[in-house]
């Protein structure tokens, strides 16, 4: 399911990633979710190219997620 607000996101990504990232997230992860229709691992594929967008982008360092220099 697309997310139209960052507050709809699940709470480990919310919790985790600085708000900037998060709108990277949702991003990336609605647009991947339209790409997949049809893929009964929709939603799964979506999540994983959410995150390998914002990794793209951050970089955790111990336990906070920066912007790359």
């Amino acid at each position: 399911m697309p997310y139209s607000h960052n507050l709809e996101l699940p709470a480990s990504v919310r919790s985790h990633l600085p708000e900037h990232a998060q709108d990277i997230y949702r991003e990336a992860f609605n647009h991947a979710f339209d790409a997949h229709r049809g893929d009964p691992r929709q939603e799964e594929a979506a999540h994983r190219i959410a995150w390998a967008a914002v990794k793209r982008r951050y970089v955790k360092e111990g336990t906070q997620w920066v912007e790359r220099a």
